[in-house]
């Protein structure tokens, strides 16, 4: 199935940027009268019908509107600190797109040995993470921000989960599936720390704020590694 993306919409045409006209027109030779279809990035498929199919810019008349195109049964948010190798985080936002999620928050804690983060790439590789699994929603990509500043601004009403590596009889680790199935949440949000996972004074400040601290399995795992393991967890539970 072939997705092209645009949110150039007037409420009966859509128009195609001009990367997607000449990828439409001339990579696949579409003309005049083909049936497009079109997401908008925010959940809406089009199944259009091609009225020009000019390189520099495609126009297409909406046959059909379908909402939540793609979608899942849940809101999850990966909190995130970038890795050093800024190729793993993008694997992880790439695979994390094609499985389910719906915001990335890339953090800075204590321990991150990346501190500068550019989301103009990565913004394009969500969509073309999102065309490749069929989904018409982009997640969200947010601004860096610092990891305490999350922890304490994270939305209280969600279920909000620590994935860290060391516990105490206190605040023992549960599985985040053990979690969802208890709490019946469908609203998620997971923190995954750097490389140096978090410091003492950030996990201790997480669970003042709301936040359960979980284990994903016996093995010790990379940041990016962690959080793909976290979103399969959440998608799996939901789509069983």
């Amino acid at each position: 199935m072939e997705l092209f993306y645009s949110n150039d919409f007037d409420g009966h045409t859509v128009r195609l940027g001009e990367e997607e006209s000449q990828h439409c027109s001339r990579v696949l030779r579409h003309r005049c009268g083909d049936k497009l279809n079109i997401m908008d990035g925010e959940g809406t498929l089009r199944v259009c019908r091609l009225m020009d199919d000019s390189p520099k810019g495609c126009t297409a008349t909406v046959l059909e509107s379908i909402p939540d195109w793609g979608g899942h049964p849940y809101y999850l948010r990966m909190a995130v600190c970038p890795t050093k190798n800024s190729e793993r985080f993008e694997w992880f936002a790439e695979k994390a797109t094609e499985i389910g999620i719906d915001c990335i928050s890339p953090l800075v804690g204590v321990h991150s040995e990346r501190r500068v983060f550019k989301g103009e790439r990565l913004k394009r590789i969500l969509l073309s993470a999102c065309k490749q699994s069929l989904k018409a929603r982009i997640p969200q990509l947010d601004e860096l921000q610092d990891l305490s500043t999350f922890i304490r601004e994270a939305p209280k009403d969600s279920l909000r989960l620590i994935a860290c590596c060391f516990e105490d009889e206190k605040h023992p680790r549960r599985s985040v599936e053990e979690l969802l199935e208890a709490t019946g949440s469908r609203d998620i949000c997971i923190l995954i720390g750097p490389e140096g996972d978090f410091s003492h004074t950030e996990l201790e400040l997480a669970l003042e704020n709301g936040f359960i601290p979980v284990h994903l399995g016996a093995s010790r795992l990379r940041t990016e590694t962690a959080a793909i393991a976290a979103v399969a967890a959440v998608y799996f539970h939901f789509t069983k």
